[in-house]
C-alpha cells in the first residue's frame, strides 16, 4: 500500500502521493536567534530552594537534580533559541558562546512523535537540538527531512 496524503480545502479530499511531500532543511545557525533571556545567578538560586527545599516534589525522582546545585543548574540555566523563519526552536546552555551555536553545523536528523504531534529534531552535537513541530507526518531519508 502506497503512503499517501490528505488535502482538503473547499473542494473534497484528494489523495496525494507522500512523493509530493516538501523538503524541510535544517536551519543554519549563523542565523538562529536567542530569544529567551538567560536567567540571572541568584534567579537560580533561588528556585533550587524553592523547587528542591525538603518539601518540594517537583524534580524527584528519575532525574536526581535536587541533590547538586551544579545539575540543577545545567537543566535551567537555558535560554529559548529560534531559526530564522522561527520554525524551529530549542533551548540552549547559557554556559555556551553563542559563536558555538552559530557555527554548529547538523550533525543528525530524526523524527519522533509526542502524542499527535510529528517533531522533526536537527542535531548539531554537543546537546544543541533544533525542533521542529508539527501536525504533518515527516520522514528522513538519506538524511533529507521531508514534511506534507
Amino acid at each position: 500500500m502506497k503512503s499517501s496524503l490528505l488535502v482538503c480545502a473547499v473542494l473534497p479530499c484528494l489523495a496525494l502521493p507522500a512523493a509530493m511531500a516538501a523538503e524541510v532543511p535544517c536551519p543554519d545557525l549563523a542565523t538562529a536567534v536567542q530569544v529567551g533571556a538567560c536567567p540571572a545567578e541568584e534567579e537560580l538560586r533561588h528556585t533550587f530552594t524553592g523547587y528542591c527545599s525538603d518539601d518540594a516534589k517537583t524534580y524527584r525522582g528519575e532525574t536526581d537534580v535536587c541533590t547538586d546545585y551544579q545539575r540543577y543548574r545545567r537543566l535551567k540555566n537555558v535560554a529559548l533559541w529560534e531559526s530564522a523563519d522561527e520554525k524551529f526552536n530549542a533551548y540552549v546552555s547559557c554556559d555556551r558562546p553563542q559563536a558555538e551555536v552559530k557555527s554548529a553545523r547538523v550533525s543528525a536528523v530524526r523524527v519522533g512523535k509526542q502524542g499527535s504531534m510529528t517533531l522533526l529534531v536537527c542535531s548539531y552535537g554537543n546537546s544543541i537540538d533544533f525542533t521542529l513541530r508539527t501536525r504533518a507526518e515527516c520522514r528522513v531519508d538519506g538524511g533529507t527531512a521531508k514534511c506534507g
